[in-house]
């Protein structure tokens, strides 16, 4: 550990999640109670045995990973569900000093007999919205001794998906029956473009970003580049999961296809050994000016190292994790969780990890943790989100006095996020 980082000063200081799975993201006996409640069939109905079976602390492939997901899914199929697994999660966030997350959801997979996109959406609004609500009423927020909590959702598109997944992506492939299956992915993206547009716009809610997630391989993100021009169009603010499981050229249709202001993971920006288009003649060159290009626009990269170390057998050992050359490159980057379930993580142990394995500094840390802030697609007006950051900032200083061996050692130095 970088003895001039103490674990407690990472905890106290305020963080953000901008790339946070709500149905990666439940709390294990919360998932039992709502599965007996729902008759959802679990591997096991104890903690351990689920942890044992379905949610590990290492995966032998992305499959594997990926499995629970259809146990989360499944009780996430009613409003008091969808409400509760939401509060719960504002408050894990709030128990270790996290106070902004965007959480990133695919709604069709919640629509069903019972429930409209409209109705999915607001409930997990309600969840949010409740733990919010009870953390801003407090006397330290009020006295001035914390940092509000603010919250954002984002719609999150499927690059690939099968009928049985959800009600709606049945119905959706009877009606297009006589479509080639990458048009029905990008009609279904393109009506969540729509409702997020909506939802937003017309009905309030704090829907604030559009997302595209799933294999990269296959099914590129230009796919779905009608759905994000709408998005683009109507003033939503766009971030694709580009970069994980495919090279450089997934990144660059991400930002250059989809106008990505934030970029899921990005794992894969300096790994020229994977650019595949015979028409790029240079490989080290085009990293480096995309590199270049996503530093100067301070394109924020989501970096979620416990999943990269889970999922990419490449990255295993995160002490090579590229985060080192991101942060070296000084790009905008903020480190989040990815699925806290899947990962048995938090916004804690992933900066503790990035402390201890890629040596990040002092300096490094706090330019991080205020990029996530800076990054936000924050639910207001430029000027709040301002003074938001202006708060957080001025709570980071006052916890650097608190903590005498902490981070900074008495210096000041200027935030580069």
């Amino acid at each position: 550990m970088n003895e001039t980082i103490s674990p407690a000063f990472v905890r106290a200081i305020p963080k953000t999640d901008l790339h946070l799975h709500l149905d990666g993201s439940l709390r294990i006996p919360t998932l039992i109670e709502l599965a007996k409640e729902l008759r959802v069939k679990l591997l096991s109905y104890s903690e351990d045995g689920l942890r044992r079976l379905v949610f590990k602390d290492k995966y032998a492939n992305l499959p594997e990973y990926l499995r629970g997901f259809a146990y989360t899914c499944a009780v996430m199929q009613t409003a008091e569900s969808l409400e509760r697994i939401a509060c719960e999660l504002a408050e894990d966030n709030l128990a270790e000093g996290v106070r902004y997350i965007e959480v990133r959801y695919a709604p069709q997979l919640h629509v069903n007999d019972q429930l409209n996109m409209e109705e999915v959406v607001t409930a997990v609004c309600r969840g949010l919205e409740r733990a919010r609500r009870r953390h801003n009423q407090s006397r330290a927020v009020i006295s001035g001794a914390d940092v509000p909590f603010h919250f954002g959702i984002i719609a999150c598109a499927l690059r690939f998906f099968v009928p049985p997944m959800s009600p709606y992506y049945r119905r959706l492939f009877e009606v297009m029956s006589y479509a080639a299956p990458k048009q029905a992915f990008a009609a279904a993206s393109m009506e969540l473009a729509r409702a997020a547009v909506d939802l937003a716009h017309n009905k309030g809610l704090p829907v604030v970003g559009f997302d595209l997630a799933g294999a990269e391989a296959g099914y590129p993100a230009e796919d779905h580049s009608a759905a994000y021009q709408y998005a683009h169009s109507h003033f939503i603010r766009k971030t694709v999961h580009a970069g994980e499981a495919y090279g450089p050229e997934s990144i660059f249709q991400a930002i250059t296809k989809c106008y990505a202001n934030r970029i899921g993971h990005g794992t894969w920006l300096f790994a020229h050994e994977m650019i595949q288009n015979p028409n790029i003649s240079d490989p080290k060159a085009y990293c480096q000016y995309l590199a270049e290009y996503v530093a100067s626009q301070r394109i924020t990269m989501e970096v979620c190292l416990t999943s990269n170390a889970q999922t990419l057998p490449r990255m295993r050992d995160l002490s090579h994790h590229p985060l080192r050359q991101m942060l070296d490159h000084e790009l905008s980057v903020s480190i989040c969780t990815d699925n806290r379930l899947m990962s048995n993580t938090s916004v804690t142990k992933e900066l503790l990890i990035a402390i201890d394995k890629l040596k990040m500094t002092p300096r490094e840390l706090r330019n991080v943790v205020i990029a996530g802030f800076k990054g936000s697609f924050f639910p207001g007006t430029y000027r709040e989100k301002r003074h938001f950051v202006r708060q957080v900032i001025d709570r980071y200083e006052a916890l650097e006095k608190e903590f005498p061996a902490g981070p900074m050692r008495g210096k000041r130095t200027k935030s580069g996020a």
